[in-house]
Parts: structure tokens; sequence; C-alpha cells
């Protein structure tokens, strides 16, 4: 389309347009019966007011309900609204008044001025505002920092009425395993209760750990109040808790910014509002704090040491043949006073020998305990082994480390040297051409530019070619570096902790005192069968 024809269609689109396009929005925070009929009441208003107006046409009436208006993030209605103003789809925005628009001041006075740029207004009704007028801003920040403000101030009562609340004893919270919460009471529901019973038996009286208990409940088929699995984070939630000694402790978050309405877990900020003996208790006391003691004991043990699997190197790594279960490491006492440490098996760790259970299920495992040095002892058999497989395992290595840092670039410079040089040709060429008369001005700047433009890549491409080469220079000493190191390896050189924890895929711990090693990157599979006196 021609300018001509897209200035005149435009002139008739005017022409026919002449009434501004009308938008409103309002918006009721709660979903009360009383708030919904104002919300009716508001759409009617609008859309009377609007169609009186003999230069306005209403547009769209855009309304929120039940939404905080703190901030507009979920205001869906109202980001819609927006978009909409910003494609040029309306011309003007009636709302009721600011804290209906926005209670945030940044909020009001972001849109306002943003919509501003598009040529579309906000009237505040009720505030006498229009921010198309020149002192709309200024009046526009002192109204909206007052409704800012009083949203400030129903947020301190609301939150002053719950505290007082929760001194009397009313619960603010939702239903958990084991307890239904209505009208701000606590009630034991019977079926979750067993539950939480059956977790506290198991850990304090069996000795079981919150990973065995949760998996324990999984093959067991029950089923978790909220979470998706029993895992060892519920089970401890569960045994921290202490509404199942029947005491009641409220304020465990807070929300320190009234505007975002984020909550964070309360370190003392606030105060807590701590109830004993609030309801019926589902454990005992004793038990529950026996529990926590034990829980506290492991946390103790725990204290300021590093993780455990920078710990120990080989955590995670050596796996029980019989129960699949991982080898945890342990220090165990020589007769002679001394310590040694020793990996066993989790479950024969946890659950002892195999045996058949109470409840008449087989439990526990066989699994062999062996001693640190011993593990050790076997990845330096099976470096020194490597040199059975030197040659295909050498290759292979080699193979994976010439695709990592080799990079395939060809040997373009010479290609490029050519065409550099057919380049320049055509350049001089050009200029001949030129002094001769052959070709117009015209002609020879369109061909200079585009010769000029095929020698600087050119030269660009040769500069890279070189660089390159030095690249791939230093590759090929690192590359016969790490080749001599992979002969070391081969031959069993170093013996550390470290190297072999890097080295080791896995090692499976079987019955008859059978290991099986599996290497990293490798399809080996090597068996030792450990001989004790």
């Amino acid at each position: 389309m021609s300018i001509d024809k897209y200035k005149a269609l435009n002139r008739k689109r005017a022409i026919q347009h002449t009434k501004k396009r009308v938008a409103a929005y309002c918006r009721v925070s709660t979903e009360r019966e009383d708030q919904a009929n104002s919300f009716e009441s508001q759409c009617l208003f609008f859309k009377q007011y609007i169609e009186h107006n003999p230069d306005w046409e209403l547009y769209e009436i855009f309304a929120d309900s039940g939404i905080s208006g703190t901030n507009t993030k979920k205001r869906k209605e109202f980001n819609r609204m927006i978009a909409c103003a910003k494609s040029g789809q309306l011309d003007l925005i009636l709302t009721k008044e600011i804290s209906r628009f926005a209670r945030n001041t940044l909020d009001s006075i972001y849109y306002t001025r943003d919509l501003k740029k598009y040529g579309v207004g906000v009237i505040f009704m009720n505030d006498n505002i229009n921010t198309l007028d020149g002192d709309a801003e200024l009046r526009l920040s002192i109204m909206a920092s007052i409704a800012q403000e009083e949203s400030r101030r129903t947020s301190e009562r609301v939150k002053w009425g719950q505290k007082r609340q929760m001194e009397q004893g009313v619960v603010f919270g939702r239903s958990m395993l084991g307890y239904d919460i209505k009208g701000g009471k606590m009630y034991i529901n019977e079926e979750g209760a067993a539950i939480v019973r059956l977790i506290f038996y198991k850990f304090v009286h069996e000795r079981k750990g919150a990973y065995v208990i949760a998996r324990e409940l999984r093959e067991a088929g029950i089923a978790p109040m909220r979470a998706n699995e029993w895992n060892n984070t519920v089970i401890l939630r569960i045994i921290r808790n202490e509404k199942y000694c029947g005491d009641l402790v409220q304020k465990k978050t807070y929300t320190p910014d009234f505007l975002s309405h984020e909550k964070k877990m309360n370190h003392g900020e606030e105060e807590f509002v701590i109830i004993k003996d609030h309801h019926m208790p589902i454990i005992p006391r004793d038990l529950f704090d026996k529990a926590n003691e034990i829980l506290n004991e492991k946390s103790h043990c725990q204290k300021g040491k590093a993780k455990y699997s920078n710990r120990y190197l080989f955590s995670g790594k050596i796996k029980c043949g019989i129960c699949g279960a991982s080898y945890a490491a342990r220090y165990k006492n020589r007769k002679d006073g001394s310590k040694y440490k020793a990996w066993s098996c989790l479950t024969r760790v946890q659950n002892g020998s195999p045996h058949i259970d109470r409840a008449g299920n087989q439990t526990g495992c066989s699994g062999i305990r062996i001693r640190n040095e011993e593990a050790l002892y076997i990845m330096y058999l099976t470096c020194k082994r490597l040199d059975i497989e030197r040659e295909k395992i050498s290759q292979h290595l080699i193979k994976i480390i010439d695709k990592v840092f080799l990079m395939d670039t060809g040997n373009y410079s010479n290609i490029w040297a050519e065409q550099m040089e057919m380049a320049e040709k055509k350049y001089r060429n050009l200029i001949e051409l030129y002094t001769n008369g052959d070709i117009d001005q015209k002609e020879f700047i369109v061909f200079r530019e585009k010769y000029y433009a095929q020698i600087e890549d050119l030269k660009a491409k040769i500069e890279y070619g070189k660089q390159q080469f030095v690249v791939i220079e230093n590759q090929k000493k690192l590359i016969e570096h790490i080749k001599n190191v992979i002969d070391e390896l081969m031959d069993g050189v170093l013996y550390e902790d470290e190297f072999y924890a890097h080295l080791l895929d896995k090692m499976v711990v079987s019955e008859q005192n059978s290991i099986a090693v599996y290497l990293k990157g490798l399809s080996f599979e090597w068996r030792y069968i450990m001989k004790r006196k």
C-alpha cells in the first residue's frame, strides 16, 4: 500500500471514528455475597455512565473479583486491559477511585504514566483526577500514597486481630495428617493418627531412620496426605511437629511486606504464639520428647562436619549386591584401641541379619562388611589389571579426548589466501577499468564496495586461521601429556582416595565375598574374592 493510500485510509477511519473508545475497570477485594453484589453494581454503573456521554462509546468493562489490589501480578483482567490500551484498541479508562485501580503508589504512577505514552488517559471518578491533565501526576501521587497507607493500616489491623485470636487458641491453617481443622479447632482423625503413631513407634522403638520409614510406608501402600510420596523430609516434619503431643505453636511464618504478601519463615523476627496442652494429643509427650532427643543427637553429631559425600569419598559408590542398598562408612575399634574405617550395608546396619520381624515379614540383609583399605587395594588391583586391556582402553580414552579437544577446522588457510589474491586482482582491474573510462563512477563505487568487503572478510578468516593453528598445536601437546598420564594409570601408579573415587563408577559387594568393580566410561567388569584369615 502506498503512503498516500495509507494516509487516506487513516483520514477515513478518523472521520468514521470520532467517538472515544472508553473502557472501565472495577474490582472487589473479596468474594463475599455483599461484595459480589457491589461488583455487579459497579459494572452496571459504568455501562450506564459511558452510554450517557454522546462522545464516548463502550469498549469493554474489565473486572477482577476476589483479588487483592496491593499488587497487579495476579489481576488478569487488569493486565489484559493494559495490553488492549497499548495496542491502540481503546482511548480512555474509567475507574471508581485509586484504591480500586491500585493500592500501590508505584504501580499507580507506573501504569498511568505508561498509558499516557500511548495517548490513553485514566479517569479516577471519585478522586476527580484525569491523568491527561497537567497536574494529574502530582495529585495522583498524593492520593495513591494515601490509598497505600490505608492498605498498610488494614494489614496491621488484620494481623493484630489474628494474633489476638491465636492467643485465645483459635487455629489458623489447614488440616494435616492425624488432625482435621474445623472452625479454628483441631479434631483427631483416627485414620491419619494411626499412621502418625506408627511413624513414631518405628523411629523410637525400632530405631529406624526417616529414609527406611518412608520406604516401608510406600511399600505398605499407605498414601500420604498431601505430598507426592513418602520421603525422609515428610517423616522428619512429622516427628518435629509439636501438634502431635498436644501443643500449638503459631506464627511460624510472617509477612514482612504487605504489598507483596510473600511469606517468610519466622526466625525470631516476630513473637511466636505458644499454647501448651492446647488439644488432644496423638503421641504421648514422653514419646515425642524421646523422638526429638534422638533427632537432636544426630544433628549434633553432624554439626560442623563436611558433607557426607565429601568426607567419605566412596559414598554412594559401594552397593550391596544382595538387597541393592548403598554401603555407609563407620569407624570401628581394633583390639589395640586404634580405629579403622569400614563400609557396611545400610539395610544390615538398620535391620540386622536376615530374620522374620514381628509382622511376619522377611527383613535384614547378609551383606558383608569391607574395610576402607580393602576397597582401596581392590581399586589398585583394578588399575593394575587395566594393563591387560591397555591398548583397547587407551584407544577408547584417546578417542574421547580427541573428540573433545581437536576441532575439525580443515585446512582452509591456503584456500583463503588464494581467494584473497583473486579479490585483490579484481580490485586492481576495477581501478584500471574506471581510469580508462570503461565504467562510470556509479558502477565503480558499487563494485569497489563489494570487493573491499570480500577482502576484509578474507583478512579476518586468514587471521582466524593463524590463531587456530596455534590453538591446535597447544592441544596436540596437551593430548600428548594426557596420553602419558593414561599410561601411568594403566600401571596403577596413583594410589589416593580421591583419584579412585573419581575413577570408580560403582563397586558391588555380593555373596561369597565376591566384589564386582565398574569404572566410569568403560564397559569392563572385574570380580574379586575377598579372603580373610
